[in-house]
């Protein structure tokens, strides 16, 4: 049994002379002239940067300055592109919005079109009825002109005070005159504000 603890020794031995004999003395004088060399004014971090960025797996893992000027850069770059995509998509949108209004408004446009084309077509309507009538109103007029007087004027006495007016103005003032002679004075005096009005 003595002799598997003294192989067990063994075995350990040479991993812990490998410890304490290299890595450890290693690490402390490299700790001791990094303290050396920042005291004396070195900027040991750089050199090892510079250094340590030539060696191929290790550069790698080492970031120089000028790198991280350009990973900065590129954050920069990336920021504004994000940026720029955000007021993209926003102008988009804005964009979808305004061609929505202007659908809308062309449809508008072109109901107040059609609007105008019925008015259009209801006030022609109108105006023919209103030659119409008026045409009528002068047969009707003259019709007047040709009965005696006082036969005009019971008629135009039963009708509305509009109608008679609008049968008399188609007339002569001098056969006008004659007629309204012939009517009831009250009606006739009605009739006759009626021509002071229009004028």
């Amino acid at each position: 049994m003595a002799k598997g603890n003294v192989i067990e020794k063994e075995k350990m031995n040479p991993f812990l002379w490998f410890l304490f004999a290299i890595v450890i003395p290693v690490i402390i004088a490299l700790t001791l002239t990094i303290i050396v060399f920042a005291v004396a004014g070195v900027d040991v971090i750089d050199w090892a940067k510079n250094k340590g960025n030539n060696i191929p797996v290790i550069s790698s893992l080492i970031t120089t300055d000028e790198e991280a000027r350009e990973e900065k850069k590129q954050e920069d770059i990336d920021a504004k592109l994000a940026s720029k995509d955000e007021k993209i998509e926003q102008l988009t949108v804005e964009k979808e919005d305004l061609e929505g209004q202007i659908e809308q408004l062309k449809l508008e446009v072109q109901k107040l079109n059609r609007d105008m084309e019925v008015a259009s077509a209801s006030a022609q309507q109108d105006d023919e009825i209103d030659q119409t009538s008026n045409q009528t109103v002068k047969k009707i007029s003259s019709s007047f002109t040709e009965m005696k007087s006082k036969q005009a004027a019971l008629i135009l006495e039963e009708l509305e005070t509009n109608a008679a007016y609008m049968l008399l103005s188609e007339m002569t003032d001098e056969e006008r005159g004659v007629i309204m002679e012939s009517m009831n004075p009250e009606k006739a005096a009605t009739i006759t504000e009626m021509f002071i009005e229009a004028r």
